[in-house]
């Protein structure tokens, strides 16, 4: 009985520690298999538009006085856990501790059937307890969807009013041409290019400097580890404008896109031909990748990558 009560302090403590780690995880990308969101979206940054929230970007979070009653959280919170981590803490450890000590009472007095269903009742109590706080904080995050998508690809509608909080300037939604869906589709298909050479020259010319700096960031990480990750054959599958707007002379565009690719990692240095040195992935067969893309242009400019959101 003692060996199951510390097993099980020690499963529940390993549950509180790990959950902002389980919060994050997230299928691979394309981008070195991280499943990470970044860049930023102006105004619409925060603004939760069914993609997983930004966890990295520029953008100066909004205070919550600004968001109408009912409406999402801002992203940057992450779970209750990430947001209170001494809390999280204290109570792992004071749990931990209760568990422990309670154990050692009921060892040292023999044990019994009492203690038994004592430590039950106070394990349903507690229970209940986080399932009531894990349920309010998700219904206040992610109370409001998103609309669905069409069947056309690169669909020309604005959808983000939806979710939008009342009372704080977004921007006006408005429409592009069909030009400018031709244009994100070669945007896409240039970086993922750009990015497989590793040239970072080419990337300045197709992204914001926040972006380029996400980028450069990854290729040095995996330059370190002596990898290199391969994308070829890119195929666009689908691309629907889920929102577009202004604000001022900056103009933004944000796609829902699907898309097939060769994707693995290589290690630096090999010989070629040699079957050790891809890492991960398949140099043989495409996979599919599903990610939220937003552009962002002076109005009359060029297109560029300012977010990466993953679905």
């Amino acid at each position: 009985m003692s060996i199951w009560r510390i097993g099980l302090a020690l499963f529940c403590c390993a549950c509180l520690a790990l959950a902002p780690a389980l919060a994050q995880a997230r299928a691979g990308s394309s981008y070195g298999g991280r499943g990470s969101s970044f860049g930023s979206r102006g105004t619409r940054t925060w603004e939760y538009n069914g993609a997983q929230p930004l966890n990295r970007s520029l953008a100066p979070p909004p205070s919550r006085p600004n968001f109408a009653p009912g409406s999402p959280a801002p992203a940057y919170g992450g779970s209750f856990f990430q947001r209170h981590p001494f809390l999280t803490g204290v109570a792992g450890g004071l749990f931990g501790s209760w568990l422990f000590g309670h154990a050692a009472n009921a060892e040292g007095a023999g044990g019994g059937a009492g203690a038994f269903f004592g430590t039950l009742l106070w394990l349903a109590i507690i229970g209940l307890v986080i399932w009531f706080v894990v349920r309010r904080f998700r219904a206040g995050t992610f109370a409001n969807g998103w609309p669905t998508a069409g069947p056309a690809a690169f669909r020309g509608r604005s959808a983000g009013a939806a979710s939008a909080p009342a009372g704080r300037f977004r921007g006006r939604d408005v429409n592009f041409a069909d030009a400018d869906l031709q244009a994100f589709q070669r945007l896409h298909s240039a970086i993922q290019y750009a990015w497989s050479s590793g040239d970072l020259g080419q990337m300045r010319r197709l992204m914001t400097p926040e972006m380029l700096s996400y980028f450069s960031e990854e290729l040095s990480r995996n330059t370190s580890r002596g990898l290199r990750n391969i994308v070829s054959n890119v195929e666009l599958l689908k691309g629907e404008l889920t929102e577009a707007w202004e604000e001022g002379d900056l103009q933004y565009a944000t796609a829902l896109l699907r898309w097939r690719a060769v994707d693995y990692m290589l290690r630096l240095g090999a010989p070629p031909g040699d079957r050790n040195s891809v890492v991960s992935g398949d140099p043989r067969s495409p996979s599919e990748f599903e990610e939220v893309w937003t552009f962002v242009r002076r109005r009359g400019g060029d297109w560029l990558l300012s977010a990466i959101q993953q679905v």
